[in-house]
């Protein structure tokens, strides 16, 4: 074990995460990283500088590298180690984590490219995976796998092999994650893509997103926005963090009820952070309506995320859309509140008046964009012929989830009048 890891950034070492002599984590930048005027920070919460952020400073961004709550106690269970000790954990999983960074003790380089493709798995070796990642999530552990995400729900990083899933070679990059379905929770698979599909059939930047199915086994496969592949078809790290990193909020307080970033908080980040913040401020604006309608009540601050690409930065492209109003014993009251309201019910044309002043755009062009989505979701959720319709597979029922997100949109344009 190291009580220092170095974290590299396409082929640099950008600083040091280390235990102090407490044993507390505390990350420093590298000097040459600071020397370098073009090097960027790591995060929007650590700007650069020479000092040392100590671990109240640090512990969002970092911390917010791992899986949460039974996913983590699952994976500490399995290393041998505290599910509160973070620094131990990401030394164990730190290879490949959303974004750019590789995180690895002090002394050792990232792994060499790998030559060639990774052996796909037949069906029953992906069997055999399904059955594995509740007991052993991130396959934590096995075969040299340093693989991490953050979240509460199942998932995995993987790659797409001429249509077939492999798992990556040590230090490889992934092109997809894995995501099965909810056990407690009736055809989260099916929902989650539809609400995906939907999205993207209205024109919404969503991340890609394919339904599976082996054996009597349904999952998804949704395409990694923080990977793009090079001129020579190699994939490459993009760097990106969610909304409570970049606000140095901590994990486990991502829910504004729980102190969390609040709409009003994301859209100020966006203005302080995106290259070119008025048009990713009206897709964030698209996001709360969306989720909205859907009845997606847990778009909580670590399922917006910055993406840098190429020296810009703009908002990521959706992910995580559910419509958790399909499941009563889940909580209907939004994660971010709309005009301090919490439920669809509640909303009246008013609250989009103080939402937009709230958030800072302006009112009469987000009454006229509520309308406009739901006149859209609408159009999609009845027509035969709608673009969704071509999107979802066949075989499969999403009547359930398109009567449900109907029927909201339907709502909420009646009250938009």
């Amino acid at each position: 074990m190291s009580d220092r890891l170095a974290i590299w950034w396409n082929g640099r070492v950008a600083g040091f995460l280390r235990l102090d002599s407490h044993g507390d984590m505390e990350f420093a930048y590298a000097p040459d990283w600071l020397r370098d005027a073009n090097a960027p920070a790591l995060s929007f919460s650590l700007p650069k500088r020479v000092e040392s952020f100590g671990r109240r400073e640090c512990q969002a961004f970092f911390g917010g590298m791992l899986p949460e709550e039974g996913q983590r106690s699952a994976i500490a269970k399995v290393l041998g180690v505290s599910a509160g000790n973070e620094f131990r954990l990401l030394e164990q999983l730190g290879g490949e984590i959303a974004g750019a960074l590789m995180l690895l003790p002090e002394g050792r380089s990232p792994p060499l490219p790998v030559s060639g493709l990774p052996d796909s798995l037949d069906d029953e070796r992906l069997l055999q995976l399904l059955q594995r990642l509740p007991l052993r999530p991130m396959l934590a552990g096995e075969g040299g796998l340093r693989l991490s995400l953050a979240g509460a729900q199942s998932k995995l990083p993987v790659l797409l092999v001429d249509g077939d899933i492999a798992l990556p070679a040590p230090g490889q990059p992934t092109s997809h994650i894995l995501k099965p379905p909810i056990a407690r929770f009736e055809q989260t698979t099916e929902n989650e893509y539809y609400c995906m599909s939907l999205a993207r059939a209205i024109g919404l930047d969503v991340a890609s997103v394919m339904m599976r199915r082996v054996g009597d086994r349904v999952f998804l496969l949704i395409e990694r926005y923080d990977r793009v592949r090079d001129a020579d078809g190699q994939l490459v790290r993009l760097h990106q963090e969610d909304f409570a990193q970049a606000l140095g909020i901590p994990s486990q307080r991502k829910y504004a009820s729980e102190g969390g970033p609040t709409f009003k908080d994301s859209f100020a980040l966006l203005r302080r952070a995106a290259t070119r913040p008025a048009r990713d401020l009206l897709k964030l604006a698209d996001a709360a309506i969306f989720n909205l309608i859907i009845g997606n009540a847990d778009a909580h601050a670590k399922n917006f995320s910055l993406l840098h690409v190429g020296g810009t930065i703009r908002l990521a492209p959706l992910y995580d859309l559910l419509s958790t109003a399909a499941y009563p014993d889940l909580s209907a009251r939004l994660a971010m509140k709309i005009a301090k309201k919490a439920t669809l019910e509640e909303i009246e044309p008013r609250h989009w008046d103080r939402f937009a002043a709230d958030v800072n755009i302006g009112a009469p062009y987000l009454r006229r964009r509520v309308r406009q989505l739901c006149e859209t979701i609408l159009a999609q959720v009845d027509a035969s012929d709608s673009r969704l319709n071509g999107m979802l597979p066949d075989g499969e029922s999403f009547d359930r989830f398109a009567d449900l997100i109907g029927s909201r949109a339907g709502h909420l344009l009646a009250k938009a009048g």
